[in-house]
């Protein structure tokens, strides 16, 4: 006989949360529809990449300034390179690993840092042996003598001549001058400079010594308008003996006096600089294996890099100098013009590498140098400006052959390869309390899951995380966002130039719909905001938009130049910041430079969602929306929401209602998309405060939106600041249950104007409050509103018949002053400021109704407070 015991748990019910916002078979029905719309999406050729901008926070010290407001600090730069080398090894193991400078913001002393990722579209090696790479916090103990090393190799490498490498000083003069102006009783170390960055800046100076040499440059510049293409080199004619940079902390390479080199006048400028056009059709590039070999023979062999198997190749269908715009790097015959050499000609060609420029004639200077520089023991090679990707893929497999050939490790910094369509990158880059992913696009469902999934784990992985918390213990995103790019393989491929009318319907489409605003977006929303809706920034531009819309009807030829100007500035904030925009098409088809002519259109308002399969469900949203929208465009005419925008628009029931006819419209469409897939992020948006009962009625409190306003310009300490005022928050409450006209809901003792939800019994409203009352805001003499009490009246018997109470602040007036350690913690705190009792004894008197032609949903509760 045997005897068995068996126990299970099971789970009644389970509140949509974002640490596990799907079941296995939801997710199975997302991935069988994500696979269903990218056969509708090739079927149609539409030809749709995605891509985006997630945010990061640390996990272990958020409390730090870096991870709230300042955009670099000590601990972000060290998890970025942790991230990045994750991310190298995941999608790009044989990349260019790139250490540079990303954006500089105005009140900021220099660039923030960003640290890039490059690898080939065809399969091939960019930078073959990783371990060349040199390890950010290693200390390798080389000097000037290992950076005068590998710059005479890199010469010879690439056919110029050695000598023209120069050794470069800080300029002794200046930082004399700064130290006899220093106080008699301070040193160059003392910290009673103010300056943090003055002093750590002479410091340095002085300490390397102020007569050292700081690195060395190679002027170099690929020539390959010439029917010869190949490197030039040449001397720098200075007025004085050595090479002095100009005073700073940047990379020489930014610090080059190359205000000292030969005049040249504006008509005689040279043809040395010419950005590619994004739109020609692009040749293969050379293969890496005749570069290795090529760069081998240059090593070790008879010390020229003279172009492989004799060849020039033209590219026959060119736009450049002279008619030309060829390039040749050894690549094959396909599609392109050759041109056999003899052994004499190439023997006459290859002493063209060693042929000095002529410094006397300023047309021929060149202004453009490799620098390699030794900072903290490392070697960092600063690469010139360069207009064609071939010459770059070229000049960092120089690079590298001149790491191996030395065994010295470099990192590699500088200039950016230029936008090409044949590279593919991913970046990591500083942003005010995050880390930003820049991540490549994804052409089909499979790639966007593997490539949103890899980039959460490897963010995991280095410690860093998607979410936080308030002091208060809300539940918040990073605060970055996690913005969406759309676009094509090519620009000349890109959905938005090819059908013009794609942007028009999804302009439409989010205007008519306010949920898509608001459901998916962070907390910073409103005519201020960073990614304010087109009926937000200016009161009139949705009537310029209806004109704009009248310009671009499907069928008709639209040049992509055109759907620049039409939107351009119309998609832009209140102050013209084109990039501040729901909508932001600065890379759609810019006039300004071939870095803005890329067909891509980014989404910009999402916040960032703490799991990644709560983003994938974002992104295939928009993947339906443009299926849905190539084969049936939005022609709806366009609603004028006035006020009501900030008004109903505001409270969750309102913004779920209108989302699920958007739910419902799409299955109409033929996609089958569920709105409980949504269920979590509506949650994460808008966390619900608490609940009662009182005589079988029920009474909800749920956070709401409400629009942050960026104040008037404030004078500081040396500089001028805009503050954001955030003291005002708003909630809905919503009522069901509830007899009318026997029962009223107060709050503060004032009427709530509850509006009939359509459900019999049930009802829903506004609260704005003044959370708290910083010294700089809107009515700064206006106090704080707590705790909010809700009182059940009933109008018969005038009494309450119960109520809640909602402190904005810890109840005992303990607020806290750090940052919750975990959900718990977090989770406490949000309960200990709810009680689901404490409404007003004895008879009340009823409040007369308030009226708000502007605001009919909201209770204001700073208005009418006498």
């Amino acid at each position: 006989m045997e005897f068995g015991f068996e126990m299970s748990v099971d789970r009644i019910h389970e509140d949509p949360r974002v640490t596990k916002p799907y079941t296995e078979e939801q997710w199975a029905r997302i991935e069988a529809l994500g696979h269903e719309i990218d056969e509708k999406l090739k079927a149609s050729d539409v030809r749709l990449t995605m891509g985006g901008e997630p945010t990061f926070v640390s996990i272990d010290d958020k409390e730090d300034d870096e991870w709230h407001t300042a955009a670099v600090g000590p601990n972000k730069r060290r998890l970025a390179d942790r991230l990045l080398l994750r991310l190298r090894n995941r999608f790009a193991p044989q990349g260019l690993l790139h250490y540079g400078q990303g954006k500089w913001y105005p009140g900021e002393s220099l660039p923030r840092w960003a640290m890039h990722c490059y690898w080939r579209k065809d399969g091939q090696p960019l930078w073959n042996n990783p371990d060349l790479f040199a390890e950010q916090d290693k200390d390798y103990g080389f000097g000037v003598g290992e950076a005068g090393l590998f710059a005479a190799r890199l010469a010879e490498v690439l056919g110029v001549n050695p000598d023209h490498t120069v050794e470069c000083y800080e300029d002794v003069i200046y930082y004399t001058w700064k130290e006899r102006r220093l106080p008699a009783n301070v040193n160059v170390r003392d910290p009673k400079l103010e300056d943090e960055e003055e002093r750590s800046r002479i410091a340095r100076v002085f300490e390397q010594g102020i007569t050292s040499p700081v690195g060395m440059i190679l002027p170099l510049q690929y020539r390959w308008w010439e029917p010869c293409p190949h490197w030039e080199s040449g001397l720098w004619a200075v007025r004085s003996d050595e090479l002095f940079l100009i005073p700073g902390d940047s990379p020489m390479g930014f610090r080059l006096p190359l205000q000292s080199l030969l005049y040249e006048g504006k008509e005689a400028y040279p043809r040395h600089f010419f950005e590619a056009d994004p739109m020609i059709a692009e040749m293969e590039l050379p293969e890496h294996e005749r570069l290795r070999r090529r760069l081998f023979a240059a090593t070790y062999g008879n010390g020229h890099s003279c172009i492989d198997e004799s060849r020039i190749v033209k590219q026959v269908a060119a736009a450049g100098v002279n008619g030309s715009s060829g390039y040749s790097l050894g690549g094959d015959d396909k599609g392109y013009e050759t041109e056999e050499l003899s052994p004499e000609t190439t023997s006459e060609s290859s002493q063209l590498y060693k042929v000095d420029t002529q410094c006397d004639d300023p047309s021929n200077v060149i202004r453009t140098a490799l620098c390699v520089e030794p900072r903290q023991g490392r070697l960092h090679v600063f690469i010139p400006p360069i207009d064609r990707t071939e010459t770059y893929v070229d000049l960092i497999a120089a690079v590298e052959a001149t790491a191996d050939s030395t065994g010295l490790p470099v990192i590699v910094e500088g200039y950016l390869p230029p936008k090409d369509s044949r590279l593919e990158h991913i970046k990591v880059t500083p942003d005010p309390g995050v880390l930003e992913v820049n991540v490549h696009p994804a052409h089909s469902w499979d790639e966007l899951v593997n490539l949103t999934t890899g980039v959460y784990e490897d963010a995991h992985q280095t410690r860093l995380c998607t979410e936080k918390f308030d002091q208060d213990g809300s539940h918040t995103g990073t605060g970055g966002g996690n913005h969406v790019v759309m676009g094509g393989p090519t620009p000349a491929d890109s959905p938005w130039l090819r059908r013009p009318d794609l942007l028009k319907s999804f302009l439409g489409y989010w205007q008519n719909r306010p949920s898509l605003s608001y459901l998916l977006s962070g907390k910073f929303i409103g005519p201020t905001s960073q990614a304010p809706r087109v009926d937000e920034a200016r009161s009139d531009s949705l009537y310029e938009l209806k004109i704009a819309f009248e310009q671009i009807q499907r069928g008709n030829e639209v040049p992509a130049w055109l759907v620049d100007r039409v939107f351009r500035h119309l998609l832009a904030d209140g102050t013209g910041n084109t990039h501040r925009a729901e909508f932001c098409i600065d890379k759609l088809f810019s006039p300004d430079s071939s870095a803005g002519r890329l067909g891509l259109v980014e989404f910009r308002a999402f916040e960032m969602p703490p799991h990644a399969r709560m983003s994938l469900t974002q992104q295939l949203l928009l993947r339906a929306l443009t299926a849905r929208f190539w084969d049936q465009p939005y022609t709806e005419k366009l609603v004028t929401w006035n006020t009501t925008i900030h008004d109903r628009w505001m409270l969750p029931h309102f913004i779920w209602q209108d989302f699920g006819e958007v739910i419902e419209e799409m299955r109409s469409a033929g996609f089958e998309l569920e709105q409980e897939w949504f269920d979590s992020h509506y949650e994460f948006r808008f966390p619900r405060i608490g609940s009662c009962t009182h005589r079988g009625v029920f009474i909800e409190l749920r956070r709401a939106i409400e629009p942050w306003y960026v104040l008037g310009e404030e004078q500081g300490a040396g500089y001028t600041a805009r503050y954001v005022d955030s003291s005002v928050e708003r909630l809905q409450v919503k009522v069901s249950g509830m007899t009318d006209p026997r029962h009223i809901l107060t709050c503060n003792g004032r009427r709530v104007p509850l509006h009939p939800t359509g459900v019999e019994g049930e009802f829903v409203a506004g609260v704005r409050y003044r959370a708290w009352q910083p010294p700089s805001c809107l009515h700064p003499t206006i106090p704080v509103d707590g705790p909010l009490v809700f009182d059940l009246v009933d109008q018969w018997f005038r009494r309450s018949d119960g109520g809640c109470q909602y402190h904005v602040g810890h109840p005992g007036g303990l607020n806290p002053t750090t940052f919750p350690v975990n959900a718990l913690e977090a989770e406490s705190r949000r309960a200990t400021r709810f009680f689901a009792f404490g409404h007003t004894p004895g008879q009340v008197t009823l409040p007369t109704p308030e009226t708000n032609p502007e605001f009919p949903l909201t209770l204001d509760l700073r208005r009418n407070r006498n």
